[in-house]
């Protein structure tokens, strides 16, 4: 006898604490049951199926045909010898579940009824059909039976719950969550997420970082994907879009949309240029990521383990976007080539080394950020150019001797 007290508290557990609805783990018993049914009390190629009141635990069973005629027997015993059904779908055939592989079965008097026959019981029957016949009403199943439909319940509360995982976290990609560290695994870390686990590989994270077990940390959510183990939940914190979130959390004007971040370049771990730009000429973007007394900014550089930022004015117009992305370098003047995208950037001796950074970083960002191809002269080595030979200019351009990013 089924206690309904406790079944009931099983029920609203599963639904709170996995988010499995209370109709998917009545689906499952019901398929439970019947799949036990047809172990004892059933017949080869029946298709069974059954119903459970969970108010008052009682459960009925019927036996399902299927509606068909003699063109739709013959297209089917054709399709037979062609690809033979599975085990998985065979046996989720006999309980009532529709699969590829029932459409390509031969006649079976337990499964199938002619149309002629179907139409004295239901006159608008039509061929595809379901009937229902109720069987005897058993609850004395077999210890085979009974594990049968233990396996069968554990199964779909596991698709159940899977699914539900793929729900909640599927509608959160692109967002940050927050978890803790759970162990790690030949450098990538698995963080626990509450309800489930998610990943965070090798070159996701930020180099230098260790992360220590039960650490709380946040992360981007970069995909959730169904794999044969499973859902995979890929996080990173080296995405360049963690950083975009990070100042949405912190900067109010970008939470209300006044203050935009139009584009980002990034290397983890050392530094990121963002370009942002305000919708409201009152209100100044850059001293807005900023905050008073660098407030803001010093949060997420906290966050990002001391990553240097560099928050630069975005401009419609490139000559000035490439020159604020050069910062903190000055630039003499700008020569544009707009249908190769490229930029050939006069500076001041003096500036060379802080426009092109060391290990040219400062270049190589300011080139990811607007997109453009930069190449950085001073005016002697213009002077030295203008003044060679065109074959000498031509071994003077190599990348051996060039600043071109």
């Amino acid at each position: 006898m089924i206690d309904l007290k406790v079944m009931k508290s099983a029920l609203e557990q599963l639904e709170q604490e996995r988010g499995i609805p209370r109709e998917k783990v009545i689906e499952a018993i019901e398929m439970a049951l019947a799949a036990a049914y047809r172990k004892d009390y059933g017949k080869k190629n029946q298709i069974i199926r059954a119903t459970f009141d969970q108010n008052s635990g009682k459960a009925e069973f019927f036996q399902v045909k299927i509606v068909v005629d003699e063109s739709v027997l013959k297209d089917k015993s054709e399709r037979e010898e062609e690809e033979a059904p599975t085990p998985r779908q065979q046996s989720m055939s006999e309980v009532g579940v529709p699969t590829e592989a029932s459409a390509k079965e031969v006649w079976n008097e337990e499964r199938h009824i002619m149309l002629a026959d179907a139409k004295k019981m239901k006159k608008d029957a039509e061929v595809g059909d379901e009937l229902i016949f109720p069987l005897e009403v058993r609850d004395d199943f077999g210890r085979i039976a009974a594990q049968t439909a233990k396996q069968t319940i554990i199964q779909k509360i596991r698709e159940a719950e899977k699914y539900s995982v793929l729900d909640e976290y599927g509608k959160r990609v692109g967002e940050i969550i927050h978890g803790s560290v759970q162990r790690t695994e030949r450098g990538n870390v698995y963080v626990d997420l509450g309800r489930t686990t998610g990943v965070l590989y090798r070159d996701e994270q930020i180099p230098g970082e260790h992360y220590r077990q039960g650490e709380r940390i946040k992360c981007y959510l970069v995909a959730v994907e169904e794999t044969p183990r499973g859902i995979a939940v890929r996080l990173s914190r080296a995405h360049p879009d963690f950083v975009r979130k990070l100042f949405e959390i912190e900067v109010p004007e970008m939470q209300n949309g006044i203050v935009q971040i139009k584009a980002i370049a990034r290397e983890p771990g050392s530094r990121v240029k963002i370009a942002v730009v305000s919708n409201d000429d009152s209100i100044d973007a850059v001293g807005s990521c900023v905050g008073q007394r660098g407030v803001r900014v010093s949060t997420v550089i906290s966050e990002l383990g001391g990553e240097k930022i560099d928050v630069i004015e975005y401009s419609d117009l490139p000559e000035i976007f490439i020159s604020n992305a050069l910062s903190p370098g000055k630039i003499l003047s700008i020569e544009l080539d707009e249908d190769l995208r490229e930029a050939k950037i006069l500076t001041a001796p003096d500036q060379l080394s802080l426009v092109i950074g060391k290990g040219g970083q400062n270049v190589r960002l300011a080139a990811k950020l607007t997109g453009w191809k930069l190449d950085i002269i001073t005016p002697e080595r213009q002077k030295a150019a203008e003044a060679a030979p065109a074959q000498e200019v031509a071994v003077d351009e190599t990348p051996e001797s060039s600043d071109t990013i």
